[in-house]
């Protein structure tokens, strides 16, 4: 039979039975065997126990509970600070590298997942949940790649769009994951630049309201490879956000501007307005004469104030960071297609943030060129799509 385990109570007690017995004249080894304990026992309680009375037994008891607690408390203290010490080497801040944390911490620290995930404050139900990768993960991940490789100056919002163009059913919040997992990142672009104030503190009051109710021009320069300057003028339909052409040549005199005014009014018709800022092409005598004939009127910016011509200036700036600050021109018909052919991509695929990331003129499906290929993705796309 196993022994007794006695509490300090039975203990005092046995030991005062031991006192009575010898004070009525019994010897002392009668009185330990009337407790029935050997003698060892009962010397080992006398020095422990000797002398104490039951409050003073109740109490080193309390003293003794609490004082097993404050260690226990002092060394869950210790590990907790081993734990996070360990933990905050590569700063956890997601659900996937606070599981991968946990798991480092009880592989080195010999810690129950429990008590990690108890000092790292991840839930074990996130802890134990088992990561379901998509079919379609890494042939999304290639597409978001390649995709962000040809556009650099896209953000995931725009490669969004045109995975969906490209028949993907595809969330910008998967998009935005995959996109941070990877690295990838939109170089940083200059600030943005003010509102359409007029120098007196009031607003521009010319607004487009239609298609061809306000047309905007404005020139862009460039160099080829040879080191020889090249003039590109665009015309964008303010309301559409349409780049109704862009011209290239080595020179652009009024002349041409009066040329690629009036093929582009056979074609889509006279606009009311035309915004340009104070050129000498444009403010040319000839120039507002023929456009004043043809019934349509001039708008001229203020002078020093190309925010005021904000819409075209904001194409321009798009012009050269997708296309120009990438390209090394050899000719100039090397640069007349490739512009072409950017404008076309430009109209017809390229997803415009102000238009609900759609293109300006979806409908004109045109041929693209080799720079920009209207292919983009397809081999990537699902090919179960309804």
């Amino acid at each position: 039979m196993p022994k007794k385990r006695h509490s300090p109570e039975e203990i005092v007690a046995k030991l005062r039975q031991v006192d009575v017995m010898t004070s009525q004249g019994r010897t002392l080894a009668e009185a330990i065997r009337a407790i029935g304990v050997a003698e060892a026992t009962y010397h080992r309680w006398r020095n422990e126990y000797g002398g104490l009375k039951l409050d003073q037994v109740r109490r080193l008891k309390e003293l003794e509970l609490e004082n097993s607690r404050l260690r226990r408390a002092v060394s869950d203290l210790t590990l907790d600070k081993q734990i996070l010490a360990e933990a905050l080497r590569g700063n956890p801040t997601s659900p996937s590298r606070r599981r991968q944390k946990v798991e480092q911490v009880c592989a080195e620290l010999g810690v129950s997942e429990r008590r990690a995930c108890q000092a790292l404050g991840q839930p074990r139900s996130t802890q134990r949940r088992v990561l379901r990768k998509p079919d379609d993960e890494e042939r999304l991940t290639a597409a978001i790649t390649e995709l962000a490789t040809m556009y650099g100056r896209y953000g995931y919002r725009r490669i969004t769009a045109l995975l969906r163009q490209a028949g993907w059913v595809v969330n910008k919040k998967r998009v935005e994951r995959i996109w941070r997992r990877e690295g990838l990142k939109v170089p940083r672009k200059q600030p943005k630049k003010g509102r359409l104030w007029l120098s007196d503190g009031s607003c521009l009051r010319l607004r487009p309201e239609r298609a061809n109710h306000v047309w905007a021009y404005d020139f862009v320069q460039n160099r080829t490879h040879d080191g020889r300057k090249f003039r590109m003028l665009c015309v964008v339909d303010e309301f559409t956000r349409e780049a109704l052409a862009i011209r290239v040549d080595r020179k652009l005199s009024s002349a041409e501007v009066i040329e690629t005014l009036a093929e582009l009014m056979l074609e889509r018709g006279v606009p009311e307005h035309i915004r340009s800022d104070n050129g000498p092409e444009f403010v040319a005598q000839a120039v507002r004469n023929w456009i004043a004939a043809v019934g349509s009127r001039t708008a001229y910016i203020e002078p020093g104030s190309p925010w005021e011509n904000g819409y075209v200036e904001s194409f321009n700036s798009k012009l050269r960071d997708e296309l120009l600050h990438r390209e090394i021109f050899y000719s100039l018909k090397e640069a007349q297609i490739l512009i072409e052919g950017w404008r076309k991509h430009y109209n017809a695929v390229r997803p415009h943030s102000a238009l609900r990331w759609t293109p300006p003129a979806p409908e004109v499906r045109l041929p693209t060129f080799r720079v920009w290929p209207a292919r983009t993705l397809a081999h990537h796309a699902p090919t179960n799509y309804h």
